[in-house]
């Protein structure tokens, strides 16, 4: 029997709902989610960032629907992933995500071609389509003459060259990218944030996992993570709207203690 998958009327390209990730329940938990709440509407420019701990890496991993939640709800184009079985995952993963990831994730004995063919042949691409879609990724990050070379033969930043082509091969209209720049040095981090604001500028919906203030700061709007919760969540685009969540709730709590004091003052008085 086919598994029924709950739909909503699709606002946003991803809707997470008071989502939780707990390790070791019970006494000695670990709340890597602690109740993450979010939207991220198509053609937006994302980076999350937060310190070693954060749950930056945990969230992206439920973005990529690499792992699942103890709690809550994340629907992606409408589709609650959040109740999906390992096959259908694997469907959303390989048809919405394209992948990027600091360490490159490249075969070492594959061209940079076949590195970026061989995902188009699992998702079962006919060879002359695939040959086509990866001679173009490979073009539009500047590697058309490198297309014969293994990784041994290019630096770090054309690898992570290789890797962005392989995840934009098939078009997703996801790009998750984890500390895509983390292993780079400052002239091909340059370059590879350059093409991922082209790829967004061409309507891809861009997320980029990070620590670096530096590269945070060159999206559109960024959501802060601490102890699994989101501190800050600012959009840049128009250099007016922030929100700083935490600030807001110090804000409420003096209000509500000035409150409480003028309310008991009043009754000393009286």
């Amino acid at each position: 029997m086919e598994k029924k998958i709950e739909e909503i009327k699709a606002e946003h390209l991803i809707e997470i709902r008071d989502m939780y990730k707990i390790y070791n329940p019970g006494e000695n938990e670990v709340r890597a989610l602690d109740g993450i709440s979010l939207t991220i509407d198509e053609g937006e420019y994302v980076t999350i960032i937060g310190h070693s701990g954060s749950g930056k890496s945990t969230l992206m991993n439920m973005l990529g629907c690499l792992d699942v939640q103890t709690e809550g709800d994340y629907f992606l184009h409408g589709k609650n992933v959040a109740v999906m079985d390992d096959d259908m995952l694997s469907d959303i993963r390989n048809a919405e995500i394209g992948f990027i990831f600091q360490g490159f994730n490249l075969i070492q004995s594959l061209t940079a071609f076949e590195n970026v063919e061989l995902p188009l042949i699992y998702r079962g691409v006919g060879k002359k389509e695939r040959q086509r879609l990866s001679i173009a990724a490979l073009a539009k990050v500047g590697l058309e003459n490198r297309m014969d070379h293994t990784p041994s033969q290019m630096s770090g930043g054309q690898q992570q060259r290789v890797a962005i082509a392989r995840a934009i091969a098939q078009a997703p209209p996801l790009i998750l990218a984890d500390e895509p720049t983390g292993n780079l040095d400052s002239k091909s981090t340059a370059e590879i944030m350059a093409i991922l604001r082209e790829l967004h500028s061409e309507g891809r919906t861009v997320v980029i996992i990070t620590h670096d203030d530096e590269i945070a700061a060159m999206a559109d709007r960024t959501i802060e993570i601490k102890d699994g919760k989101i501190i800050n969540d600012s959009k840049l685009a128009d250099g007016t709207e922030t929100e700083d969540i935490e600030d807001k709730e110090v804000e409420r709590n003096i209000e509500k203690e000035e409150k409480e004091e003028t309310t008991e003052d009043e009754g000393n008085n009286n």
